[in-house]
């Protein structure tokens, strides 16, 4: 089964995990939308990707049982409105979470959320830094390093370990 480990927004990522281990880790998927060019969230790419990895996986070990509902779960960070955050970009992060909800929904994946507080107590990241997850991304999958190089891939970092929370309590 793939666990996809999901930070929710324009500028979050996804990550597929097997077994414990890093399938892929991906950007999140946009597109430019309207008349000011904002980003939003593509849901066919989502979809996309969900459908190419539950397809490899279905390729390596698939068995009349297993029905494609049962091949992933898909994880997803619960955030909620911060305080100081405008209007504008919470209803464009909500936006975000709809879409990624709505791609579940249509594929019928089972969905679940995790609060940032659980995943961070997990691998002791309370009042860390937001590059605090990288690091610890790199210490559990060293290989995984040349794809968190820059400071912008913490989004990559968080999803890996919200797709690893889950595998390490859930599975």
């Amino acid at each position: 089964m793939i666990i996809f480990g999901i930070d929710p927004g324009v500028s979050g990522a996804i990550c597929a995990l097997k077994k414990g281990k890093i399938i892929d880790v991906y950007e999140m998927p946009t597109m430019i939308d309207g008349k000011k060019n904002k980003r939003q969230v593509n849901g066919a790419e989502v979809t996309n990707i969900f459908l190419k990895e539950i397809n490899n996986q279905q390729k390596e070990e698939f068995s009349n049982k297993q029905t494609f509902e049962d091949s992933a779960k898909v994880v997803v960070e619960h955030v909620t409105a911060m305080p100081g955050q405008g209007v504008t970009s919470m209803f464009n992060f909500g936006q975000s979470f709809g879409v990624i909800k709505g791609v579940c929904a249509a594929l019928k994946l089972p969905i679940y959320f995790v609060r940032p507080t659980k995943w961070k107590k997990h691998f002791n990241l309370i009042k860390t830094n937001k590059d605090a997850s990288r690091t610890k991304v790199i210490e559990i999958y060293p290989n995984i390093s040349s794809k968190l190089s820059r400071k912008k891939d913490s989004n990559k970092a968080d999803a890996i370990l919200i797709a690893r929370y889950f595998n390490d309590t859930q599975v």
